[in-house]
């Protein structure tokens, strides 16, 4: 079914909307634009090399947590960007790194830092735990209490004793924790877009000192960034959603490609397209309406992958002979989306579809005791069914 094209999109995507000119009161017609590419005077107004850096941060730590000569200091310092500890020089000598905006939205932890030191700590102990418990074990078989190797088909998987991997919790929780906590609770919020000067500036068409662009317009595109920003064609990003980057682009193209959620990929692209040119068009009342779409689609991505994994992991263990290496790799992944839950965003609110408390009760109900070598089918499907429940999908839509 494609009803997933939620919210407003019906109305205000791919569609044509009107706002008042309010030097001459005539009414201006903003489109939605094919592409997301904005000039001014003939310059290109789009920057977000920021989240760029950042994503290809983010893809050389999950990339070396599988290396068994790395140290806990060099992952460490990889999350920190310290010590020159990435291969790739750019990202040595950028000012930029991921842990900073690991939990760092305005809208979220501004006045919550008890509630990002908690998420960073979190983040801090899977590199830790991957080190100091998985690695060690590499050549011992896993079992129930015990870390080890444990196969997956043809792949060979290291788990904690509880079955868990780091490196795919690490991973999925880092979707939530920066990429969907910074667009959806930092950059697409009003107390970023509107703070200061910056309305009256992009009213005036102010620009930032020695930029292209005004400070309005360029937090949007620091937001479209954090989905787009190793895309191969930027300005076009859907000819390739779901290769570009191991995160949340990955899985948008996941989620798109399951018939009941075919269209997602292209009403948050038109979201994120029709908002920017809002903004040049002064339409804040338009600008904000594709927030709420983009908030809606861009938690219902983490919400169906953590109930695909759940599912997929539970099929597994059904099994007459439990195939113990394809569910622990897919409740790793689902408890990675479990965790991004917490940084998801209700549109009209300023809370997440499911709180941390929230979050930490399912993961410890699927971690408890031995964890996924005794979690029970229906601790899966009641979790399962409680996440689709406060969406706009079904565990069965969710599954395949």
């Amino acid at each position: 079914m494609k009803k997933r094209i939620l919210l407003l999109a019906c109305l205000l995507v791919g569609m044509s909307a009107c706002t008042r000119n309010n030097d001459d009161d005539t009414m201006v017609v903003v489109n939605t634009p094919e592409t997301y590419s904005f000039e001014r005077d003939g310059n290109s107004t789009v920057s977000f090399s920021g989240q760029t850096t950042r994503i290809q941060m983010a893809n050389e730590i999950i990339n070396r947590m599988k290396d068994f000569s790395a140290t806990e200091t060099i992952l460490l310092n990889m999350f920190s960007n310290e010590n020159s500890s990435f291969s790739n020089e750019d990202l040595n000598s950028s000012s930029k790194n991921v842990k900073s905006k690991t939990a760092a939205s305005k809208d979220f932890f501004e006045s919550n830092a008890a509630g990002s030191a908690a998420v960073r700590a979190d983040f801090e102990g899977w590199l830790t735990a991957q080190v100091n418990e998985t690695f060690p074990a590499q050549n011992t078989v896993a079992s129930a209490g015990v870390a080890g190797q444990i196969a997956d088909g043809s792949s060979t998987r290291y788990v904690s004793a509880k079955g868990l991997e780091y490196n795919q919790a690490f991973n999925k929780s880092l979707i939530g924790a920066l990429m969907v906590d910074q667009i959806l609770n930092n950059y697409i919020s009003t107390g970023v877009l509107d703070a200061g000067s910056n309305k009256e500036n992009n009213n005036n068409g102010v620009v930032a000192d020695s930029k292209e662009y005004t400070n309005m317009e360029h937090k949007w595109d620091e937001a479209y960034g954090y989905l787009y920003g190793t895309s191969a064609d930027k300005a076009n990003p859907n000819e390739t959603i779901g290769s570009d980057d191991s995160f949340l682009n990955k899985y948008l193209g996941k989620v798109d490609a399951d018939s009941d959620f075919s269209g997602m990929a292209q009403t948050i692209f038109d979201a994120f397209a029709l908002g920017r040119a809002a903004i040049v068009a002064k339409d804040y009342t338009l600008r904000d309406a594709q927030t709420a779409i983009l908030r809606e689609n861009i938690s219902q991505v983490v919400a169906v992958r953590a109930v695909y994994y759940l599912q997929q992991g539970k099929n597994a263990l059904a099994t007459e002979t439990p195939d113990y290496g394809a569910a622990f790799h897919d409740l790793s992944e689902g408890y990675g989306f479990i965790y991004s839950l917490q940084f998801t965003r209700k549109p009209g609110t300023n809370s997440p579809y499911f709180s941390r408390a929230e979050v930490l009760s399912f993961l410890d109900q699927i971690t408890t005791g031995n964890g996924f070598w005794e979690v029970s089918p229906t601790t899966l499907e009641t979790i399962s069914t409680e996440i689709a429940s406060r969406f706009n999908f079904t565990v069965a839509e969710a599954k395949d």
